[in-house]
């Protein structure tokens, strides 16, 4: 669970929390430095990572849900800025992300301020997720760039939603609980958990994107291998 859900800071003023959902199979560098990029731009007090248990459009991952839990919470264990909320690996039906922010926003009060962070390939895509039209009404949804995807969403419509909720100051994030759609421009590190998966079952090394307690448990598990 987050380790602090206070609407203030330590110093008084209003605190910014975001969530970052993923399979995380397995969480590597390429989650984890884009992230820490991302909340000194806007700002964030703290990150809570949100492992998926059944993820409604992507394969089954490979790790079990206890191994993908373990690995997260050995990737930020030495970092204050992360946390890690399980909630979903508790239940066995699709994980919604309308559903989860749903009920973070009914513990966390209304005047808090939410972010839900996404890659620009889900901003292109998100006109498919459950509900994906009331996300904004419990969240800000925060962009991060992602090599060699395009900028411009599908559809006049689409544009035009986005046109209308964008923010281009990070500060605003923290005058409003939710309704923003603010892009950032994250490093970008172009590692995915599929790369680390198929070098892991031909035998490759990985160390160089993923933390090493990551490796370290994922060598103990056997993982990924065929």
């Amino acid at each position: 669970m987050p380790r602090n859900t206070s609407l203030t800071s330590s110093s008084g003023s209003v605190q910014l929390l975001a969530f970052f959902g993923g399979t995380f199979d397995p969480i590597h560098y390429g989650h984890l430095k884009p992230v820490a990029g991302l909340a000194k731009i806007a700002g964030f007090d703290q990150v809570i990572l949100l492992p998926n248990n059944v993820p409604p459009h992507r394969p089954q991952p490979e790790a079990s849900a206890q191994q993908r839990l373990e690995m997260v919470e050995l990737a930020v264990a030495a970092d204050p800025l992360f946390s890690v909320d399980p909630r979903e690996l508790t239940v066995d039906t699709p994980s919604y992300t309308i559903e989860t922010l749903a009920t973070l926003r009914k513990e966390h009060g209304d005047d808090c301020p939410l972010a839900f962070i996404i890659g620009q390939d889900s901003l292109l895509t998100l006109h498919k997720w459950h509900r994906w039209e009331s996300l904004l009404d419990f969240c800000h949804l925060v962009v991060m760039a992602r090599p060699g995807y395009k900028e411009q969403l599908d559809t006049p419509e689409l544009q035009n939603w986005y046109d209308a909720h964008r923010v281009t100051g990070a500060e605003k994030l923290k005058q409003k609980p939710c309704g923003f759609i603010y892009q950032a421009n994250t490093p970008l590190l172009d590692i995915s958990a599929t790369e680390i998966r198929e070098r892991r079952h031909a035998g490759l090394d990985c160390s160089d994107l993923l933390p090493a307690a990551v490796e370290h448990y994922i060598e103990s598990q056997g993982l990924y291998r065929q």
